[in-house]
């Protein structure tokens, strides 16, 4: 290929590439010809080379016969890649490196990939330019309104799984090259205000390198940058912006299915009411479009497990804490509901653990029990046995908290931690104690905690909690008998006392419910399909056994005692409460009632549990440090 070529034959392979060979030798000669300085170049070896940089040059349209040349040409250039130089042919690669590959026919896209991943493996030298040229085109040409033209959307997933392909290849052939991919991605990722077009497209292309050994290289950080960017959006969904002339409603009359709609778009009206405008809103739920899709994916190829120990360790990094999320946890919750054996049953006891342990900061405590509140009360895959041990782990913490309390050895001023999981406790009954009392081995075993010393003990949890959740729990457990008689009365008047002074003395208890009812509408098909809404609850004052809710159809509870999935639970007497107030008023999703607003109604109408609750952002906290309202 170093042999002299004749000037009629480089006039005729640049004119008319009839044979490859003549080509490729043709290219080789004018890349070497230009490796000197400028004046010492033959003129018309410095032509040929102009006009390979032209015929590079993809910014206008070509004949049939400039389409064959520009493919001829990248092919004879893959051959020749060792001839290339940064300092003579800068003008050659930066026509490479601007390329959008979108535009180019199917022999064009193969041959200029051919050609870039054969120049990223030499001696590393445009390694870092021929990731980010392909980087840069995870995102496709945008026309009016930030809108992909439709010939884009129909190549979309041909040119994703190129793209990929390209990456993999060049990841398995340059061992620097996944991490300079990690930063180049992290570089390259959207930024809040990108259009959705953008932002869907960059991740959709990004999560199909999450496969394979591309996975196990750079699946965590690619998973943990979307998992960053669905937070980054949810929390800058504001509900002011959103549920407008409604601040003032309490928390019952903002229950979506007690909207005036039809059955069969049952949410969906509200919703669309809801998130009209919202950008933030209509992002995020593209977006969880796209990483449901992209678990469904793992279950169907049978990771989805690995999957979910990545998404744990980054849901505890980034999303447990956060102030205000309201979506973006589901991709939780949607993982659990395609595996509920291992993943549902995982996260449950996830949750747990980080609640139980008491080397955790207080705050990730008290989110961990809100969320596996939350989420035993939703997720209709999660059995009924193993609501009931993992409730009995927490019944079981409170009531050693409160004999502790007895002993006068707890530090706490206000038990924050222990209200919080006497809340949970409290609310995954009023959701799942029919489904508990139906088996006679649970409800047995149920029987046996010890609810009673805690909602009497002096602590006075049924004071402090949501009065909504309090009313429904104890209407349940007193038509189940689930503690002494003299008990409700003493509850009741608690309550009453609590409705009667309004905003007296008492602290009042901010609610974090992080599995309120889903309300983005495209992604809400990956949600809804497991998910308990209130309407749904069979509870233990309600005899029609006709109800056409099949889950405990067919449904043998099994044999099993709680007791074994005990471990040793440990208090932590000396957390610091006072650091939780300013986190935790502001994570709350779902606003309660002030008392003062349900005298004003008049009644006691709101005290009901909730069906589909509105989210708002948090209220100010009235759950006082200082004890004062």
């Amino acid at each position: 290929m170093g042999a002299e070529l004749r000037r009629d034959d480089m006039a005729e392979a640049a004119v008319k590439p009839i044979r490859d060979s003549v080509a490729f030798r043709f290219v080789e000669h004018v890349l070497q010809s230009v490796r000197m300085d400028p004046f010492l170049v033959d003129p018309y070896d410095m032509d040929q080379y102009n006009k390979m940089v032209s015929t590079l040059d993809t910014s206008k349209k070509k004949t049939p016969d400039e389409e064959a040349l520009y493919v001829t040409t990248l092919k004879a250039l893959s051959e020749a890649v060792s001839k290339i130089d940064i300092t003579y042919h800068h003008l050659l690669l930066n026509n490479m490196f601007t390329v959008r590959i979108w535009y180019l026919q199917r022999d064009t896209l193969d041959a200029f990939l051919d050609l870039i991943t054969r120049l990223a493996a030499v001696a590393d030298q445009y390694l870092r330019e021929c990731l980010q040229m392909l980087v840069n085109n995870f995102t496709p040409p945008l026309v009016q309104r930030n809108e992909l033209p439709r010939w884009a959307v129909s190549r979309k997933k041909d040119i994703f799984f190129h793209l990929c392909e390209s990456l993999k290849t060049i990841s398995d052939t340059v061992p620097l090259a996944p991490r300079i991919l990690r930063d180049i991605i992290d570089r390259s990722m959207p930024k809040l205000f990108d259009n959705k077009a953008k932002m869907v497209s960059f991740v959709e292309c990004m999560l199909g390198l999450d496969t394979d050994r591309m996975g196990d290289l750079i699946g965590a950080t690619l998973l943990a940058k979307v998992v960053d960017l669905l937070t980054e959006l949810d929390v800058n969904i504001t509900w002011e912006d959103i549920i407008q002339g409604e601040h003032n409603k309490g928390i019952f009359e903002m229950e979506l299915e007690d909207l005036d709609e039809d059955e069969d778009g049952l949410g969906q009206a509200g919703t669309k009411v809801l998130f009209g405008g919202n950008a933030c809103a209509e992002k995020l739920d593209s977006l969880m479009v796209v990483v449901c899709e992209h678990l469904k994916s793992c279950a169907e190829r049978g990771y989805l497990d690995k999957e979910f120990d990545i998404l744990k360790t980054i849901f505890r990094a980034s999303v447990l804490r956060v102030h205000r999320s309201k979506f973006c946890q589901f991709i939780m919750f949607y993982a659990c509901s395609l595996d509920p054996k291992i993943c549902g049953l995982g996260f449950a006891f996830f949750l747990t653990d980080i609640f139980l342990n008491k080397e955790e900061d207080p705050i990730s405590r008290m989110s961990a029990v809100s969320y596996v509140g939350s989420y035993l009360s939703r997720a209709r895959f999660i059995s009924a046995d193993t609501v009931l041990g993992i409730l009995k782990k927490l019944v079981d913490w409170c009531d050693e908290y409160c004999v502790l309390q007895n002993r006068g050895t707890t530090a706490n001023p206000n038990h924050q931690i222990f209200y919080a999981t006497c809340q949970a406790v409290m609310y995954v009954l009023c959701f799942r104690l029919r489904s508990i009392m139906d088996y006679p081995n649970l409800k047995a075993q149920l029987f046996q905690l010890s609810f009673g010393f805690i909602l009497n003990h002096r602590l006075e949890p049924l004071k402090v909690c949501l009065p909504s959740i309090v009313n429904e729990f104890l209407r349940q457990a007193k038509d189940a008998g689930l503690f002494a008689a003299s008990m409700y009365s003493a509850a009741e008047d608690a309550i009453e006392s609590d409705l009667s002074r309004a905003f007296g003395g008492i602290n009042r208890l901010d609610t974090f419910f992080p599995f309120d009812p889903y309300l983005l509408k495209e992604s809400d098909r990956y949600i809804r399909p497991n998910f308990e809404f209130w309407s749904m609850v069979k509870t233990t004052y309600n005899n029609d056994k006709d109800d056409d809710d099949d889950e405990l159809l067919d449904l043998d509870a099994p044999e099993m005692n709680v007791g074994s999935l005990d471990d040793h639970v440990e208090i932590d007497i000396n957390s610091d409460d006072d650091e939780l107030e300013y986190s935790m008023n502001k994570m709350s999703i779902t606003p309660h009632r002030s008392y003062h607003g349900m005298a004003a109604d008049g009644g006691d109408a709101g005290l009901s549990m909730p069906a589909r609750i509105r989210p708002s952002a948090s209220p100010p906290s009235r759950w006082a440090m200082s004890g004062s309202p």
